[in-house]
C-alpha cells in the first residue's frame, strides 16, 4: 500500500537549529519504569520506535545532580553515568532518529530520600509529597550552582550523543518552572516578583545551554503555558503569552503542554483528543521555530489539520507512542487500519508509578522489547504443526487469535455470546469508557484480514465439545466473574447476608438489571469499577451511597493519575461517599457499614447493594478439560491451558499480555526461574 497523499504534511523534515528531524512525529519525554536500573531495556524499547518512524524520541527526565534524585528516572550527574544513557542514543540512531533527552532538576517536587540532600526551592515549602522534610530557599550561590550542574550535564548529553538537549519547565517537576510560577515563587530579588524575572532563570538556562551544545545539538524548551489553577498559578494568557514573547526565538523547539502531569495526561475518560489545543494555540503567534504539542493524537486527519491551520509543525506523542511504536510507519504505508490506537486509560503511568516497567492495555510488547524479544510488529513464524482452539473472544481470546493467526496457525475462536470483546464489550459501555472499545475494535479488524482464523459464535464449548474440535493446543479464555458475597480485600470471607438474593454485581449492572433505590456500592476493588458504576447509577436517577475502605474512592487511580478528577466528579453529581467504611452485614432494606479504623458501624437504607470487590475465574471448563488427561491424549490434544482473567483475574492490559504470551510460547510450562532476561547491576568494590 502507498500513502495517502493528504498525509504528505507529516512526512517533511523539519530543522532543529542545526539538527534536522526526517518527518513530524515527536516522541516527547515519557517515563517508563525501566531507566537507570534497566537501561538496555529502557534503550531497546525507544529504538524500536525510532525503527517505527518516530523521528525525535526522547527521554524521560534525567535527573542532573543528587540534589535532585529519583531512585527510577535516569541521570547525569558524572561521567559514569554517559555510557548507559549513549546506549539509547545508539537505539535510536540505528534506526534514523534523533535522540532527545529531557535534562530535570525537580526542585520541591523531590524529597531526596535516596540520597539524603536536603531539596531547593525558588522559596521554602514542604515538599511535593508526604514525606516530612521542607526544601530550602535558594541563594545566589544556589542558582548559579546549579547553572553549573545544568550546562555540566547538557555537555555530557552530548558526549552520550544525544541530538537535542531540553530545558524543562513543565509538569510542577522542574526547578524552572516553579520559578516561572507566583505560587512558588515568592522571591523579592532579580529572579522574584515579576514576570521578566521569574523568566530569569529560565532564560539564562536556555542559553547556557545553547553555549554548551548549540554548535551541534538542537535545543528545545518543554514549557507548561497554563497550570488550570487560575491567578495561583501560570496562565496561558498571562505568563504563557509572556515567556512566549520573551523568549520565543531563543531556543530551536518548543515543546508546549499544560501541567501539571495530572493535567497534560488526562485519561480518555474526562477528555477528548486535543484537549490541549485550547491553552497551546497561541504559541506559534510569537515564535518562528518549530512547535511541538500533545493531546493523545491518533488520528492523521487531526494531525495534518494542526500542521495545516498553523498551530503546530511537530506532532508530540507520549502515550500514542506506546500504544503503537510504528505510529508513523503505518501512515507513511497507508495501513491506517492497522493503527493499534491508544484508548487514554493510563495504564501505562500506573505502573510506571510503582516504579515497574511500563506495560500498555493496547500494546502487549511495551518494556519486553529486549526483556522477551517481543517486536510490536514482528512476531515468529509458527514451528510446530499444531491447530488451536480459543475459547472466548475477549481480551485474552482476541489477542491470542490475532497472534496465532499472524504466526501462521490455523485458529479456531469459539464465542458463546454474539458479540465479540468479552469485558471490554460490556465496560466500553459505562459512563466515559467509550474508547476502551478500541481494545476490541482493533483486533476485530485484524481477525478480518486473517484467513486462517475462524470466529464462531453462539459456540458454547465444553470439554467434549472442544476435544471434539481436533485442536492439539486449547488455550481457554472464557474471562471472570464479579463474587457478589462480599469477600475481597477488607474481607477474607463471605459477609452477612452476603447470600441474599438481591445483592448485585458489576455483572449484573452492565447487564442493565432492574434497579431500585437507594443504590449502595461496596467498593473494595480499588480501581475504576466503582467510581464509574456510582456514576452510572446516579445518571439513572438513584440515590448513590459509594463506601469504601480506602480513604477516597477509586484509590489505585492515583497512580493512573484519575483520582483527584473521580473524586471531584462524584461530589459533583451528588454521590454520598462514605470512605474508611466497610460493607459488613446485608439485609433486606439497609446494609451495616463500619469504620475501619474504630469498627463503629452506621445503618445505611438500601434497597439494591452492589458488591465490587473481587472475580472468580471462569475456568470451569479448563479444569474439565485437564482433569481427565487419557480423554485430552486420545483427542490428540497435547496441551489446555487458561489464559487472561480465566487464568488470574486482572486488568485488561494484562488479560491482553496473557492472550499474546500464549501465541508466542504456545502455553509452554512455567520455567523454573525468570521468563524474561533480567540486568542485574554491578557489584561495587567492598
Amino acid at each position: 500500500m502507498s500513502r495517502d497523499p493528504r498525509y504528505d504534511v507529516l512526512f517533511e523534515p523539519v530543522q532543529i537549529g542545526p539538527v534536522t528531524a526526517r518527518n513530524r512525529f515527536y516522541q516527547v519525554p515519557h517515563c517508563n519504569g525501566m531507566g537507570r536500573l534497566h537501561p538496555t531495556s529502557m534503550a531497546v524499547m525507544r529504538g524500536v520506535k525510532a525503527e517505527g518512524g518516530w523521528a525525535v524520541v526522547c527521554t524521560e527526565q534525567c535527573d542532573i545532580h543528587p540534589t535532585s534524585a529519583t531512585n527510577r528516572e535516569i541521570r547525569l550527574w558524572d561521567d559514569r553515568d554517559i555510557p548507559t544513557l549513549a546506549r539509547m542514543c545508539d537505539q535510536v540512531h540505528a534506526h534514523g532518529g534523533l535522540a532527545g533527552i529531557e535534562l530535570t532538576h525537580m526542585g520541591y517536587y523531590g524529597g531526596n530520600e535516596v540520597t539524603r540532600e536536603a531539596p531547593m526551592a525558588p522559596s521554602p515549602r514542604p515538599v511535593h509529597h508526604d514525606f516530612p522534610t521542607q526544601a530550602r530557599e535558594m541563594d545566589k550561590s544556589d542558582i548559579a550552582a546549579y547553572r553549573r550542574w545544568h550546562r555540566n550535564a547538557a555537555v555530557r548529553a552530548k558526549t552520550a550523543g544525544y541530538d537535542i538537549v531540553i530545558v524543562y519547565a513543565a509538569h510542577d517537576l522542574s526547578l524552572a518552572m516553579h520559578f516561572l510560577s507566583p505560587r512558588h515563587n515568592q522571591r523579592t530579588d532579580e529572579y522574584g516578583g515579576s514576570i521578566e524575572n521569574r523568566t530569569r532563570l529560565l532564560r539564562e538556562l536556555i542559553e547556557d545551554t545553547k553555549e554548551a551544545v548549540g554548535d551541534t545539538c538542537g535545543v528545545a524548551v518543554r514549557f507548561a503555558v497554563d497550570e488550570l489553577l487560575g491567578d495561583e498559578g501560570v496562565i496561558a494568557e498571562r505568563e504563557g503569552r509572556q515567556v512566549m514573547e520573551m523568549l520565543g526565538e531563543l531556543p530551536d523547539l518548543w515543546d508546549v503542554n499544560v501541567s501539571d502531569w495530572v493535567n497534560d495526561s488526562q485519561v480518555s475518560r474526562f477528555a477528548e483528543e486535543g484537549f490541549q489545543e485550547p491553552y497551546t494555540a497561541f504559541v506559534k503567534q510569537h515564535t518562528s521555530k518549530p512547535v511541538v504539542g500533545v493531546g493523545r493524537y491518533t488520528s492523521p486527519d487531526r494531525m495534518v489539520s494542526l500542521i495545516n491551520k498553523g498551530l503546530l509543525d511537530m506532532i508530540g506523542a507520549a502515550r500514542p507512542s506506546i500504544a503503537d511504536p510504528f505510529l508513523p510507519r503505518k501512515i507513511e504505508e497507508g495501513r491506517i487500519d492497522d493503527i493499534r490506537e491508544c484508548i487514554g486509560c493510563n495504564m501505562c503511568v500506573g505502573v510506571s508509578n510503582v516504579n515497574a516497567p511500563i506495560r500498555c492495555t493496547q500494546n502487549p510488547t511495551m518494556s519486553e522489547e529486549w526483556r522477551r524479544g517481543w517486536h510490536p510488529e514482528r512476531i515468529a513464524p509458527k514451528d510446530t504443526n499444531d491447530t488451536v482452539l480459543v475459547v472466548g473472544a475477549g481480551p485474552a481470546g482476541l489477542e491470542a487469535a490475532m497472534s496465532l493467526g499472524r504466526r501462521g496457525y490455523d485458529v479456531m475462536l469459539a464465542e458463546a455470546g454474539t458479540e465479540a470483546g468479552g469485558r471490554v464489550a460490556r465496560e466500553c459501555k459505562l459512563p466515559g469508557l467509550s474508547a476502551w472499545g478500541r481494545v476490541r475494535d482493533y483486533r476485530v479488524g485484524q481477525l478480518h484480514k486473517l484467513a486462517n482464523v475462524g470466529f464462531y459464535f453462539d459456540s458454547n464449548m465444553d470439554a467434549e465439545a472442544a476435544r471434539e474440535t481436533g485442536c492439539s493446543l486449547i488455550a481457554v479464555a472464557t474471562g471472570s466473574s464479579w463474587r457478589s458475597d462480599g469477600t475481597g480485600r477488607y474481607h477474607s470471607f463471605p459477609i452477612p447476608g452476603g447470600d441474599a438474593d438481591h445483592i448485585l454485581t458489576p455483572d449484573d449492572l452492565m447487564a442493565d438489571a432492574e434497579i431500585t433505590g437507594p443504590v449502595v456500592i461496596f467498593d473494595d476493588d480499588h480501581y475504576y469499577m466503582g467510581g464509574v458504576l456510582a456514576e452510572k447509577m446516579i445518571l439513572a436517577g438513584h440515590d448513590v451511597t459509594l463506601v469504601t475502605p480506602a480513604a477516597e474512592p477509586s484509590q489505585w487511580t492515583g497512580y493512573t493519575l484519575e483520582s483527584g478528577p473521580i473524586h471531584k466528579h462524584l461530589l459533583e453529581l451528588g454521590v454520598n461517599l462514605l470512605l474508611s467504611h466497610a460493607v459488613t452485614a446485608v439485609e433486606s432494606d439497609r446494609i451495616e457499614a463500619s469504620c475501619v479504623h474504630t469498627g463503629k458501624s452506621r445503618i445505611l437504607t438500601c434497597a439494591t447493594p452492589v458488591m465490587v470487590t473481587a472475580r472468580t475465574s471462569n475456568d470451569a471448563l479448563y479444569r474439565e478439560l485437564v482433569s481427565d488427561e487419557k480423554a485430552l491424549a486420545d483427542a490428540g490434544i497435547r496441551r489446555a491451558v487458561a489464559i487472561g482473567d480465566a487464568y488470574a483475574p486482572s486488568t485488561i492490559a494484562d488479560a491482553v499480555f496473557g492472550g499474546h504470551r500464549f501465541a508466542r510460547e504456545l502455553g509452554a510450562p512455567m520455567l523454573d526461574g525468570p521468563a524474561y532476561k533480567d540486568e542485574l547491576p554491578a557489584l561495587a568494590e567492598l
